[in-house]
């Protein structure tokens, strides 16, 4: 079932409101989701069920995206504040050092939480920050054209394009390697996410100056990398592993930037298995 929750954020104005949306199902130890930018919390629905067996899984929409509205004025999307607004979520819903696993700009904001040593565990698939300037910039420019994209596009022929296969990849190949898994609706629903996202031009602005350097010592750290990603390429995964030593790096075969949609299975036992 989808709620919302509020809490108080410091801001260099004084403190700020913060809201964000997310559902939470299964029981267990505390599991938070976290997507990637441009998504929504439903980019988890094809391994939420099975994660619920054996965890208490909250995912998230954040700040700027999904359900979720933008940072109020006095807070940037930028990592500190983020950091901030997910331990408020996690103060306000009681959830003491859950375990988190996120995807792309998620998974980059999961090994953040471990390095704050906020966190129980973390399992980042294809996360943010490893590139080399060239593969940010070819990054940033293929969201940003993903975004003009989505924008420009008039809902009914997302509609008509989402009831094809063929439909399904015009719409989603740059996230999944199988994009004719997915559904039709939670392809249109996507695309309209991708379109809506108030946080998409100042997260992604924030972005151009990240790069994670430093070590996640002192908890379970798993890297995962869809073989087939097209956004983040896998050799990131490599620089991944140097910076952090201790990181179990696991390859997904098969699998695009979003691998929840394309085997299911194994990115649930890879987040299962990292979190134990």
């Amino acid at each position: 079932m989808s709620a919302t929750v509020s809490f108080s954020v410091p801001s260099p104005l004084g403190p700020r409101t913060v809201t964000l949306a997310y559902a939470r199902v299964g029981s267990g130890e505390p599991l938070l989701l976290l997507h990637g930018i441009g998504h929504h919390r439903q980019a988890w629905d094809p391994v939420v069920d099975i994660l619920a067996a054996e965890r208490d899984v909250i995912a998230v929409d954040l700040p700027g995206f999904g359900e979720s509205p933008a940072l109020p004025d006095g807070l940037a999307h930028d990592l500190s504040t983020m950091n901030a607004a997910l331990s408020g979520l996690c103060e306000a819903l009681d959830l003491d050092r859950p375990h988190v696993a996120g995807n792309s700009l998620g998974g980059l904001l999961a090994l953040e939480l471990g390095r704050e040593k906020l966190v129980r565990s973390v399992t980042a698939l294809s996360p943010a920050g490893f590139w080399s300037p060239v593969e940010r910039r070819y990054a940033f420019g293929l969201l940003q054209a993903m975004r003009a994209a989505a924008r420009s596009m008039p809902l009914p022929m997302v509609e008509r394009l989402s009831r094809s296969a063929a439909g399904r990849t015009v719409l989603t190949s740059s996230i999944y390697a199988r994009p004719g898994r997915r559904s039709p609706e939670a392809v249109v629903a996507e695309t309209l996410a991708l379109a809506n996202a108030q946080g998409f031009a100042e997260t992604l602005r924030a972005g151009g100056s990240v790069q994670f350097s430093d070590d996640v010592p002192g908890l379970p750290v798993t890297v995962a990398w869809g073989t087939r990603d097209r956004i983040l390429v896998r050799r990131q995964g490599i620089r991944a592993k140097q910076i952090i030593p201790r990181a179990r790096l696991v390859r997904l075969p098969g699998c695009g930037h979003v691998p929840m949609n394309d085997d299911p299975a194994l990115v649930a036992r890879v987040v299962l298995d990292g979190s134990r």
